[in-house]
């Protein structure tokens, strides 16, 4: 059991919210509390800390709240093989809650995990992109309006994924060089990527906007926003700075209630999520489409148009080739497309 002092009691059921409790030691910190520690400290994402403390969560109720100290690789097969056989998840959720079990004995509880012996994969589908037309964009872009209509935009002509759209900040937008800065995106990495020329009208009244905004929040003894990795305690100051202001910031001030001070964080990804759909209704389209699909369109856009493909990686910041190259088999059109017998003369 996950109470060294219960283990003689009868194996207690899961209750929802509830955590493995913590190892004899009253002075030992909870296991998920020690796991986020150990998270932040390596720089994880927020979404990625509470996706793998919900795998834990599942893993240690699978196994009847025993802490996971007192399980090894079998109860780790089972649980995997359960996600796969009985819930039927993919193959990439499956992975995530490997990774997070993974995680959790190399960086928290600091033992070695061996061969997992035969675990049931869940299948892995190849299935391709879904891709807008540019009638379909435009179509689309039509039916919102701002600042939601320049953020889709941005993840159209940029390639920007969700979260790095929404986390960009002013000084990461150069409208003289017309050049956007992806600070840490996805596997920590920086890149650059364009600024389409024709949306610097839009972002030059975007930003004076939030300007006003930020100044108005800084009269009322406010306009403070979150800064990465402790550079608030290096700067004091910089978390006033116009330039590291968010682009997209929320309508609302945010409180903290540990300090009281209030401030702004970026916009909730399910506006622009939801923004997105609507305008997908209204403008007729069938295509099971996202957010996402604007930056698959824009990888197939560029490549239609006789990008060279490594250019395109480097845009999308694609560690490898081969997930760029994803992108040839939804073309359409351009050098070297195939034609239909029915398309000839």
């Amino acid at each position: 059991m996950v109470d060294a002092h219960s283990r003689a009691s009868p194996v207690r059921k899961a209750t929802p919210g509830e955590e493995p409790s913590p190892p004899a030691d009253p002075g030992t910190p909870k296991l998920l509390d020690r796991m986020r520690d150990a998270l932040r400290s390596r720089h994880y994402s927020p979404r990625t800390e509470k996706a793998y403390v919900h795998w834990t969560l599942r893993y240690v109720r699978f196994h009847d709240l025993r802490h996971p100290r007192e399980m090894a690789e079998p109860h780790i097969n089972a649980f995997l093989t359960h996600l796969a056989v009985e819930k039927k998840v993919s193959a990439s959720t499956q992975n995530q809650a490997l990774s997070a079990l993974l995680f959790l004995y190399r960086h928290v509880l600091e033992q070695k995990v061996g061969d997992l012996g035969e675990i049931v994969r869940a299948r892995r589908p190849n299935r391709l992109p879904v891709v807008l037309t540019r009638e379909e964009v435009r179509a689309v872009l039509s039916h919102l309006r701002s600042p939601e209509k320049l953020m889709a935009a941005l993840l159209y002509g940029a390639g920007l994924r969700l979260t790095e759209c929404l986390q960009l900040r002013v000084k990461d937008i150069d409208l003289s060089r017309r050049t956007i800065t992806v600070r840490d995106g996805k596997g920590f990495k920086d890149r650059v990527t364009m600024l389409p020329k024709a949306l610097l009208q839009s972002m030059e009244g975007h930003l004076e906007e939030v300007r006003k905004i930020h100044e108005g929040d800084l009269q009322d003894g406010f306009g403070r926003v979150a800064l990465p990795q402790a550079l608030d305690r290096k700067y004091p100051g910089a978390s006033t700075d116009w330039g590291w202001q968010w682009v997209f910031p929320q309508r609302r001030r945010w409180r903290d209630r540990a300090t009281g001070k209030q401030g702004r964080h970026y916009c909730d990804s399910s506006i622009l999520q939801r923004a997105v759909r609507l305008a997908m209704t209204r403008a007729q389209i069938t295509k099971h489409a996202s957010c996402h699909t604007f930056r698959h369109s824009f990888a197939t856009h560029l490549l239609e148009d006789g990008t060279d493909i490594r250019t395109v990686q480097k845009l999308l910041g694609h560690k490898d080739l081969q997930t760029t190259l994803l992108y040839t088999h939804v073309l359409q059109d351009g050098p070297g497309a195939i034609r239909s017998p029915l398309d000839r003369e």
